[in-house]
């Protein structure tokens, strides 16, 4: 269920937010490191109690509202299994996308891609010196989850695996990812080839925002190669109309895990949940624990759009600039998701940075919005300038630097 706040609440909202803009009680410099180095808000102790899910470990993520619904032993590190193959896709798209590989073009199948495949069930069935097509190969490592299409994009964008191997530990590093070390781009077991829960659904999500186009190799439900039709391994795409993605996996050290991505239409737009499962005990477990969480993520909350992207939150005076004064807000809209029944109790604080002296880029952080729900903090979002403010003349920047040494 969405609220969306009248624009008469919201500006009251906005009137109480501005009469308490000086001091909050945060750190307005540590609250913009948490939200740069982490991509999703943890979830408060005033969230529900998620259900009973029979895993390793969980998460579950709303990528509407940047919130973390439910987490148990998120941080605890796994074998991610064939869940690794999300970063070897990441890194496939970005290659697409920089021109490096195109869809039509022609790999060869080397010897070691070729004997990867023949490790484990899950293979394409490429033949050993032939040459595939990227797009096909993309759709045998998703779909089919092959070892060997997936070695053989690994080979293709990095031109051995163990140059491509680097790449995915320096896309982990630039992810700010702690834990993750991948050790191949399959995820057959290997010694120090390890990652969590959290990093996991870090990694997912980047690869569907970062990459919507990626979207419609999860969503198929079977792919034929040389005459060979395999399903997908992902039960809930046909089970859940709503379910779009998008990655298993299992290995004996890890179990069966699941990632599975989820789109829901609401009165606000769509809203997609993320979930990520692992170390269950079959593949019927990790479908049905993973539509558990899923299906209680999408009933349990109320989604509350309190701004729109862009919209003024409140005035600021602007020192030494062009324009005497500049409006705060976000650049994206502020969603929360809060418990059902809560919506009402929703209140705004808006900290800025003072004084504030231009020049002021257009999205600049200059203060930061929290957002409680009743006495519980919920959230802190970077407050931005919403419009550039140029530095003024030097008459006007000497004067204001008069006015600030007085005041």
């Amino acid at each position: 269920m969405i609220h969306l706040l009248s624009r008469r609440t919201a500006a009251s909202v906005l009137a109480a937010a501005a009469c308490s803009l000086a001091l909050s009680g945060l750190n307005v410099a540590k609250a913009q490191t948490q939200t740069t180095s982490a991509l999703f808000v943890e979830p408060s102790a005033a969230m529900p109690q998620p259900p009973e899910v029979a895993a390793r470990a969980f998460i579950l993520q709303d990528l509407s509202s940047k919130q973390t619904l439910a987490a148990r032993n998120a941080d605890q590190p796994v074998e991610p299994a064939s869940l690794t193959k999300l970063m070897t896709a990441y890194l496939v798209f970005q290659a697409l996308q920089s021109g490096k590989l195109s869809l039509t073009q022609d790999l060869p199948v080397s010897e070691r891609a070729w004997r990867t495949g023949m490790t484990g069930a899950s293979r394409s069935f490429i033949n050993i010196n032939s040459r595939v097509k990227v797009d096909d190969l993309i759709k045998g490592m998703i779909v089919q989850s092959g070892n060997d299409a997936t070695v053989a994009l690994a080979e293709g964008v990095g031109g051995t695996v163990e140059v491509f191997v680097e790449m995915m530990n320096r896309q982990a590093q630039a992810f700010g990812l702690k834990t993750t070390r991948f050790a191949n781009p399959e995820g057959l077991t290997a010694a120090g080839h390890v990652s969590t829960a959290r990093e996991l659904s870090f990694i997912a999500t980047k690869l569907i925002t970062d990459f919507p186009n990626s979207l419609p190799y999860y969503s198929m439900k079977e792919f034929t190669f040389n005459g060979i039709k395999q399903g997908n391994r992902n039960l809930l795409l046909f089970r859940d109309p709503t379910v779009d993605g998008l990655k298993t996996g299992y290995t004996d050290a890890a179990g069966y895990c699941l990632i599975a991505t989820s789109r829901r239409p609401t009165q606000g737009g769509d809203r997609r949940l993320l979930s990520v499962v692992v170390g269950t005990a079959s593949p019927e477990a990790r479908a049905n624990e993973s539509q558990k969480l899923l299906n209680w993520g999408h009933s349990a909350f109320d989604v509350v759009k309190i701004f729109d992207a862009n919209q003024a939150m409140t005035t600021a005076q602007v020192w030494k600039g062009q324009s005497p004064t500049v409006r705060l807000g976000r650049t994206s809209p502020v969603v929360v998701v809060v418990a059902r029944g809560q919506a009402g109790a929703i209140k705004t604080n808006i900290t800025r940075n003072d004084p504030l002296v231009a020049p002021l880029t257009q999205g600049q952080t200059v203060g930061s919005l929290v957002v409680t729900v009743g006495a519980q903090p919920w959230q802190t979002l970077p407050l931005q300038a919403l419009d550039a403010v140029p530095s003024a003349g030097w008459l006007g920047r000497m004067w204001d630097a008069i006015r600030l040494a007085v005041k």
